[in-house]
């Protein structure tokens, strides 16, 4: 079985934090203890216990494994921008070494890690540093979320592209029906299925604010599937 995995997404609110909550439940649902990770959060909203990201939270509630909040995001910053000019604006620097240092503490911690990225693949972090820099340091396969939205097309096989001319891992991808009303969502999942190289672990149907995380039959089947891969 693998011990971990990166989820990615095409996208900047196509759903990784709704896979990911899933993934982690279905884990501790099989028996396995799990901490979810979000290495870089944008947006934080401040809180009696300090800056705070709801995504991270989010993953922090779903995890089986009791740890700090600094632990699960390092970063936590506050404007709802790209990593890298959020960092500037609090005169932080994202430090690439510091997070695989980090994630492979959590790893110590719990049989599986599902780490959590910020916006897309190649998003900036830190000068020539991008989120592809920190998968290829964290070492774990990717499952790729896909948005089924106007635009997923280009933006599905670009990113598929990117990650296999770059050698990263992909264990898959995940369809998540985030725009209620997308034209021809189906044709557009049909196009995917075919063009991608890679299998389809399965669809989640729209939910209106994303909170609606029970996996669908041929979703928890393909994950079931996914984690049990050696």
């Amino acid at each position: 079985m693998i011990d971990g995995v990166f989820i990615t997404g095409t996208d900047t609110g196509v759903g990784k934090t709704r896979i990911s909550v899933m993934l982690l439940k279905t884990l501790a649902a099989m028996g396995h203890s799990c901490i979810g990770m979000k290495p870089v959060s944008c947006g934080c909203e401040y809180t009696p216990d300090g800056w705070r990201h709801a995504d991270a939270l989010d993953l922090i509630n779903a995890s089986t494994v009791e740890v700090l909040y600094d632990e699960v995001n390092p970063y936590a910053l506050i404007e709802p921008i790209a990593p890298h000019l959020a960092a500037a604006h609090m005169n932080v620097e994202i430090d690439i070494e510091r997070l695989k240092g980090q994630a492979r503490a959590l790893r110590a911690k719990a049989d599986f890690i599902v780490v959590e990225g910020a916006g897309g693949i190649v998003v900036p972090l830190r000068g020539s540093d991008s989120q592809a820099d920190l998968m290829a340091a964290l070492e774990l396969p990717i499952l790729l979320v896909v948005g089924i939205r106007l635009g997923c097309l280009n933006h599905a096989l670009l990113s598929a592209d990117y990650l296999r001319r770059h050698g990263l891992p992909i264990l898959g991808w995940v369809a998540n029906r985030c725009d209620r009303d997308a034209d021809f969502a189906e044709e557009n999942i049909e196009t995917l299925e075919r063009m991608l190289d890679m299998p389809l672990l399965g669809v989640m149907e729209y939910a209106p604010d994303g909170s609606d995380d029970r996996p669908g039959r041929s979703l928890k089947r393909g994950l079931e599937s996914l984690l049990s891969r050696n």
